[in-house]
């Protein structure tokens, strides 16, 4: 059996892994997007299933408002005593000097039930992790962020200790163990005992094409008493530009049942537009960060190292103890909306779907008219990861305007700044209902104007198609569900990607969706009714 990399496709940062007996769990970052924290289990670690997600109530996470990339950073899934503990920051400020994010911690006993309310930890930093000491005691390990002038931003690894009878970190306790070695922006902390040794792990040189992984170890939780391993970078592939993983750096360690070792990683898969040369822009990652799981062995000196090199692989083997999971093939998806609520694959904006923003069930998704793709707290959007390069995705909207400030349609969609859609509206030049397509690239809005399509007279739905291939996409209507017209000009996807939205702004963590969305800027709430989705990857 070989692990074929990516194993999570699809905006699936910041992996923390973990294994219980014989079944290992991954849980990922889900930034503004609902619910939070995604959790996958498998048995081989080659073939991956959803197990759910940990942040389903309000009161375990409040986004409202949150800005695009805010949200949820680098959960920390561990295991001890028997139950699980996940350590989330939900960080209010995104771009500047400030973070503004607050680290909680949640519990459960079943991985499948629910988890337990939020208890606030603290806001010194994002990416904490719990370590569980073999002695029973307990740490917050984190990146300690430093907002004064003249100081760097990402200020080194620090401990505290948490008080299990109380619940409660303590402060008294705070020291900084490790600085991170010169590549600087050292965050991702997370500490592995193992012979003794205390091993610290961390991602450095930020999220882009630069970030990679280090090990540090320490006999003891000291302060400042950790040394880098003379083997780092541990995983990167700043190095190795020409590898079809990419970005690998920020994750987690796991060992098998039989003493294997393995190593869970972020990583991109960039494409190039053909005429492009190769000048230091990488590509574009328009299915945000991945999940790629690569091997590990030790050396004599007890540092670790990655098999075949720093740069990982492509395809891994997997554990000699494995015991094969099965899974879908691919992530291909029709919904009909017969159930009452929405499946796994679907993902609000910062909030969950809620009946003020629409119902499922009986067939039909309906969606009510709320604020712009740009709005940041009431938006009725309703989306799934792109998980491949090449698919189309289509859907029938029944949808009334009165005047043009009333849109229902599919949109492709990064972020607020850099979303895409068609969609059904009214021109009151006409006197009819039409069907449109615009784009926003961070305030730049440009839409078909007059060369919107009409619908006709006796239509009885409209149909929508988008048709993804990898570096560009397009627009279809359909009025019969048989005869397709495409809606003029091709759309660049590399728009949807962290990269470009990197050199836009600030926020660029999650990945391309494609989704179902209503809005009514006149404010009567006007409701679309989307039957029949299909996601179809080619």
């Amino acid at each position: 059996m070989q692990i074929h990399n990516p194993v999570l496709p699809g905006f699936h940062p910041d992996p923390s892994i973990i294994r219980v007996d014989d079944t290992y769990y991954i849980a990922n970052s889900t930034f503004e997007w609902w619910p939070g924290v995604r959790i996958h289990e498998s048995k081989d670690l080659a073939h991956w299933n959803y197990v759910g997600c940990a942040l389903t109530r309000t009161s375990q996470l409040d986004m409202r408002g949150n800005p695009s990339s805010g949200g949820i950073w680098a959960p920390d899934l561990s295991y001890a005593d028997g139950r699980f503990w996940l350590i989330y920051t939900d960080v209010k400020v995104v771009g500047g000097a400030f973070k503004d994010g607050t680290n909680y911690l949640v519990t459960t006993d079943d991985i499948r039930g629910e988890w337990s309310e939020p208890i606030r930890v603290n806001g010194v930093g994002f990416d904490a992790s719990l370590f569980h000491d073999d002695d029973g005691r307990k740490y917050l390990v984190q990146q300690t962020w430093d907002f004064r002038g003249g100081h760097h931003r990402f200020n080194g690894i620090t401990l505290t200790e948490f008080d299990t009878e109380t619940m409660r970190l303590k402060p008294e306790t705070m020291r900084t163990i490790w600085e991170g070695t010169d590549v600087k922006v050292v965050e991702g902390p997370h500490i592995y005992k193992l012979n003794g040794w205390y091993y610290l792990f961390c991602a450095e040189g930020g999220t882009s094409f630069e970030h990679q992984e280090s090990v540090a170890r320490s006999r003891t939780l000291d302060a400042l008493s950790f040394e880098a391993s003379p083997r780092n970078p541990f995983i990167t592939n700043f190095d190795t530009p020409r590898t079809y993983l990419q970005k690998q750096g920020h994750g987690a360690l796991v060992s098998t049942p039989g003493g294997e070792w393995y190593y869970a990683s972020l990583t991109g898969r960039p494409w190039r537009h053909d005429d492009e040369s190769f000048n230091g822009c990488r590509g574009w990652c328009t299915l945000g960060r991945e999940t790629s799981i690569q091997k590990v062995e030790w050396d004599a000196d007890g540092w670790p190292y990655v098999v075949g090199g720093h740069g990982g692989t492509r395809v891994v083997p997997a554990p000699a103890d494995a015991i094969e999971t099965p899974a879908p093939a691919n992530h291909s998806l029709r919904d009909d909306f017969t159930a009452a609520e929405l499946g796994p694959d679907w993902n609000t904006l910062r909030v969950p779907f809620t009946p003020a923003m629409g119902s499922t069930g009986d067939g039909a998704l309906t969606l009510y008219g709320q604020g712009s793709l740009c709005n940041l707290f009431d938006l009725s959007l309703v989306a799934r990861r792109w998980q491949a390069f090449d698919f189309d995705a289509e859907v029938r909207v029944d949808f009334d305007p009165a005047n043009y400030m009333q849109m229902a349609g599919l949109t492709n969609y990064y972020c607020d700044g850099s979303w895409s859609w068609a969609y059904v509206t009214w021109d009151e030049k006409r006197g009819r209902r039409v069907v449109g397509a615009a784009q926003n690239d961070f305030g730049d809005y440009t839409d078909l104007g007059d060369a919107a399509v009409p619908v006709p007279d006796d239509a009885e739905g409209v149909w929508l198609r988008t048709r993804v291939r990898t570096s560009t996409y397009t627009y279809e209507v359909s009025f019969d569900h048989e005869t397709w017209t495409a809606l003029p000009g091709a759309y660049d996807a590399a728009k949807l990607s962290d990269d470009y939205v990197l050199s836009r702004t600030g926020a660029f963590f999650t990945g391309a969706f494609v989704g179902l969305a209503c809005v009514d800027l006149a404010g009567y709430r006007t409701p679309a009714k989307f039957t029949g989705f299909s996601y179809e990857e080619l």
